[in-house]
């Protein structure tokens, strides 16, 4: 695994420890990046990868979103995972990227967030397929005020998996590789 683009493209990072996690394979998050950086989001939204933006990157595994993220331009992040063995890895690939100082590692359950201390811009949710997490995550950020009014936020499904978001999130682009399914909603 490595980060395909930004500052930090080609640096490496470490796997997952465990079947558990299902990391995004490099070619969908290169495409998944170019997507987010190179289309028009329109005003309300703006500019995606710029300082001001805070990350969340609720089912985090690896960390490969977040720090993907932080590397074209984010100017932090918050991870979420309740695995341990996942925390373990992300943290390691944190400090091998030099991003402990931009990012903040927790062990939290999507479902049942902490409050939050700054909402964030763009929310990349990637749980595991078919277990029906996403909706009850979705509101639990939100309710939590994790989630910018303006968010950008990724959800990354089975491809024949609906994601089952409704108002006041829309959907407004949809993509799929493989067996892989990536949605895009704004609020």
């Amino acid at each position: 695994m490595r980060i395909v683009g930004g500052a930090l493209s080609g640096r490496k990072i470490e796997p997952p420890l465990s079947r558990v996690t299902r990391p995004m394979m490099d070619r969908i998050r290169e495409a998944l990046f170019n997507i987010i950086a190179h289309r028009d989001w329109g005003k309300e939204i703006g500019e995606i990868f710029s300082e001001n933006t805070h990350v969340l990157d609720a089912f985090c595994g690896t960390g490969a979103l977040a720090f993907e993220a932080l590397s074209w331009g984010a100017g932090t992040a918050t991870l979420f995972d309740k695995d341990h063995n996942a925390l373990e890895i992300a943290t390691k690939n944190a400090a091998s990227l030099s991003l402990q100082k931009r990012c903040v590692i927790q062990m939290t359950d999507a479902l049942t967030p902490p409050r939050a201390g700054k909402p964030c811009k763009l929310v990349f949710l990637a749980p595991p397929y078919h277990k029906e997490l996403i909706p009850p995550s979705l509101a639990a950020l939100d309710t939590a005020g994790w989630i910018a009014p303006q968010a950008l936020i990724v959800v990354e499904t089975a491809r024949k998996e609906d994601a089952g978001i409704e108002p006041p999130f829309n959907l407004v682009l949809e993509r799929f590789y493989s067996d892989t399914g990536l949605h895009f909603y704004v609020r």
